[in-house]
């Protein structure tokens, strides 16, 4: 199941999903710590920060592509968003 799939009865294990590639892409960082993913500086979230990142990436992306299908033009800023959003939540970078 992508992200941006993810039922919100499943953020528990979505989170426990985020943990895991933090601790294996950034190292041990506590919630609320800094490091570099992505060649971006991104911050360990906390559940209720990763709650709110989450759902508003899978809303973002699920916009994006409804766009792409409707043939709209994508303004870069929406690109940019979607990609920010993706290192915070240290996801790989989504087929755009």
């Amino acid at each position: 199941m992508t992200a941006s799939s993810a039922p919100l009865d499943d953020l528990p294990a979505q989170y426990a999903a985020y943990l895991e590639r933090c601790l294996r892409e950034i190292g041990d960082v506590k919630p609320g710590g800094f490091a570099k993913f992505a060649g971006r500086l991104i911050k360990k979230l906390s559940f209720e920060e990763f709650t709110r990142a989450h759902l508003e990436y899978s809303e973002l992306l699920a916009r994006y592509r409804d766009s792409l299908e409707r043939g709209d033009t994508i303004n870069d800023l929406v690109i940019k968003l979607i990609r920010e959003q993706t290192a915070s939540l240290v996801l790989p970078p989504p087929r755009l």
